[in-house]
C-alpha cells in the first residue's frame, strides 16, 4: 500500500510538473525562453513547447502586422501655415529577440518615433505637398521611422498620412483662390474662342470680298433663317457691296453728263 501511495504521489507530482512546464504558442506568435534571466538560443515556434518549471520563463511575441494610429500633430509648414496632421503606421516584428531585449516597449517606442517624425515632416514640407504630394511624404516619413526601428527588430510595412486639418481662415482663402483660378480659366477660354472665331470671320470676309455674289447668297440665307422664326417684323441689312455698286454707277453717269 505504501508503494502504491508513493507511486501515485510521483505520478501526481509528475503530472503537475508536466502541466506547469507545458506552454502553447499560437500560430501567429513566437516564443523566447529566458533561463535564469539569460536568453536561450533559438526561437520557439508555434505549437506545444516544454519549459523547466521554476527555471525557464517564456515571453511570447506577436508576429502579426500591427496597425498603429499616430495622434494628430500640430505644426507649422515651411510656408508658415498652421496645420494638424495625423497618420497611421503598419509594422511587424521581424526579430523577436531584438524587440524584447533592445527596447523596453517596442509599441510605445514606435509611437513616439512616429510622432516626432511626423512633426519633422510637417516642418520640412509646404502646404501644397501635404495636400497633393502625399506619396513622397509617406516615403520620407517611412524612412525616418525605419532607421531606429531596424535596431529594435521592427519591419515597417507602410506609413500613410491620413488627414490634414486646416484653419477655417485658410480654407476660405483656398476657396477664393480656387474660384479666382476657375474664373481666370473661363476668361482665357472665352478669349481664345473669340480669337479663333475672329480668324474664321476674317477668312470668310476675304472669300466674300473676292466673290461679291457670296455676300448676296449669305444675305438670302440670313433672310431664310429669320423668316423661319415666324417673326412679324423682318429687318433686311443693306449690303455694303450694293452701296459701292451704286456709287460706282453714279460716278460714271456724272462723268458721262459732264462730257456732254
Amino acid at each position: 500500500m505504501v508503494v502504491l501511495e508513493v507511486l501515485g504521489g510521483l505520478v501526481t507530482f509528475g503530472a503537475i510538473g508536466l502541466a506547469m512546464s507545458a506552454r502553447v504558442i499560437k500560430q501567429f506568435e513566437q516564443g523566447l525562453v529566458f533561463r535564469f534571466g539569460r536568453l536561450q538560443e533559438g526561437v520557439r515556434g508555434p505549437g506545444l513547447t516544454m519549459l523547466v518549471p521554476g527555471v525557464d520563463q517564456l515571453r511570447k511575441v506577436n508576429m502579426q502586422i500591427v496597425t498603429l494610429p499616430v495622434p494628430a500633430q500640430d505644426g507649422i509648414t515651411r510656408d508658415n501655415v498652421t496645420v494638424r496632421v495625423d497618420a497611421v503606421v503598419y509594422f511587424k516584428v521581424a526579430d523577436p529577440a531584438k524587440a524584447v531585449i533592445n527596447v523596453e516597449d517596442y509599441r510605445f517606442a514606435m509611437l513616439q518615433v512616429a510622432q516626432t517624425s511626423l512633426r519633422s515632416i510637417i516642418g520640412k514640407s509646404e502646404l501644397d505637398d501635404l495636400l497633393s504630394n502625399r506619396e513622397n511624404l509617406n516615403q520620407g516619413l517611412e524612412l525616418m521611422i525605419d532607421t531606429p526601428a531596424l535596431s529594435w527588430g521592427i519591419d515597417i510595412d507602410r506609413v500613410e498620412i491620413k488627414d490634414v486639418a486646416l484653419p477655417e481662415s485658410m480654407k476660405r482663402s483656398m476657396s477664393r483662390q480656387a474660384e479666382a483660378e476657375r474664373e481666370r480659366r473661363a476668361r482665357v477660354i472665352t478669349a481664345d474662342g473669340e480669337l479663333q472665331a475672329s480668324k474664321k470671320l476674317s477668312e470668310a470676309a476675304g472669300r466674300m470680298e473676292e466673290t461679291p455674289a457670296a455676300l448676296q447668297l449669305r444675305l438670302l440665307q440670313t433672310i431664310v433663317e429669320v423668316a423661319a422664326e415666324k417673326n412679324s417684323t423682318l429687318v433686311l441689312p443693306f449690303p455694303v457691296e450694293l452701296l459701292r455698286f451704286l456709287e460706282r454707277n453714279t460716278g460714271e453717269l456724272r462723268k458721262g453728263d459732264s462730257s456732254e
